[in-house]
């Protein structure tokens, strides 16, 4: 045959990736939409240290792929500069949601995450959340955190009423509006809108504001504290600030 007799003699070594396998289907099971690169850096957090191609490979044997939505063409469009913050609390994105309940009443999400390391602030929930309901939930987030030097949001009735621009004018903080039609320039909260919609809003049924506050509670301490995040290098927002620690002057009052 003029082949060697190693080559002839040779067998080939399977390796055992059934543990891969069911950390991958846990994984899934608990958060459907994390794609693989979540996953992985979610196991190399747990301690985990697979070669990366190896659990690719198993990833897609067990057809764990997420289908990727085509993306839709967009007319051309100059948005205002989205500047990245070099400290906590230079800049806050606010946005509302809404969803219904089983009984088919709807209710209202107000959200704030700090566009520096991407934590969530607040998630607010009730069926009404008016201007005034946002001024206290952004002074509650100040008690403890400090005041924001900037507040980016759309032009929604609650950003633009008196009460909201006297509060902010008082703490000094500037009201960053964006142009009406282009939710891009609020590409932070918007990118939020759409993580929290998927596994939240969309995941569950609920029969109560009750229900609803208590499962995005425990969310949120998973979002700041395990979730890895591709715009932070696979960090965790608690995990970001720690290894960016920023002077204090960055909080102002």
């Amino acid at each position: 045959m003029a082949i060697s007799r190693s080559v002839y003699r040779y067998q080939a070594k399977l390796k055992d990736d059934s543990e891969i396998a069911e950390q991958l289907r846990q994984l899934a099971e608990r958060k459907p939409r994390w794609g693989f690169s979540k996953m992985f850096q979610r196991l190399r957090h747990q301690g985990y240290r697979w070669n990366h191609k190896r659990v690719r490979r198993v990833y897609c044997a067990q057809q764990l792929n997420l289908r990727v939505k085509p993306k839709k063409r967009l007319p051309v469009r100059q948005p205002t500069p989205l500047a990245q913050p070099e400290a906590a609390n230079e800049s806050w994105s606010v946005d509302f949601m809404s969803d219904s309940l089983q009984s088919g009443r709807t209710f209202r999400t107000f959200n704030v995450i700090d566009d520096y390391n991407r934590e969530v602030l607040a998630i607010e929930i009730d069926n009404s959340l008016p201007s005034g309901r946002v001024v206290r939930v952004l002074e509650m987030i100040a008690s403890w955190r400090g005041y924001s030097r900037r507040l980016r949001s759309d032009n929604g009735p609650e950003f633009i009423s008196q009460q909201l621009a006297r509060w902010a004018e008082k703490h000094a903080i500037l009201l960053d509006f964006i142009e009406p039609g282009k939710p891009a320039q609020n590409a932070y909260i918007e990118r939020f809108n759409r993580t929290y919609r998927e596994d939240i809003l969309d995941f569950y049924l609920f029969s109560s504001l009750a229900e609803v506050r208590e499962i995005t509670e425990r969310w949120v301490e998973e979002y700041n504290a395990i979730r890895p995040h591709e715009s932070l290098g696979n960090l965790t927002p608690y995990q970001y600030t720690a290894v960016n620690v920023q002077a204090p002057e960055s909080v102002h009052f």
